[in-house]
């Protein structure tokens, strides 16, 4: 059988844990940060926990 190969993509935008969850992080961070407050760009920053529907698809792409 073929090796699965892992779609690179992924590999940058998700980690896992330990206890087979992926982190992610928020959108709305990549620019126009002036207009947005000190504590919105802050929550911004904390990784969150993948949500179930999605989770099935990245494991398919995160193989190993």
């Amino acid at each position: 059988m073929p090796k699965l190969k892992t779609r690179k993509a992924a590999s940058k935008r998700y980690k896992i844990t330990g206890g087979d969850n992926f982190l992610r992080r928020h959108a709305f961070k990549g620019h126009l940060l002036r207009k947005k407050s000190n504590r919105q760009k802050r929550k911004l920053s904390q990784r969150l926990c993948v949500s179930i529907n999605d989770k099935k698809a990245i494991t398919l792409m995160l193989p190993y």
